[in-house]
């Protein structure tokens, strides 16, 4: 379980109570493959999978 990340998104298979992350690892990606988020942007987790 990944240590000390909290996360919003219950509709997510590695979402636990209390708002925390259960999954191994974490991947972050920019919007677009761009590698750069601007102001008005926000990175996407790819690691959320939909719970069941």
């Amino acid at each position: 379980m990944a240590q000390g990340v909290l996360c919003e998104v219950n509709a997510c298979m590695y979402w636990k109570s209390g708002n925390k992350c259960s999954a191994e690892s974490i991947y972050v990606v920019s919007p677009e493959s761009s590698h750069h988020v601007s102001d008005t942007e926000e990175p996407g987790c790819k690691t959320f999978e939909p719970a069941r």
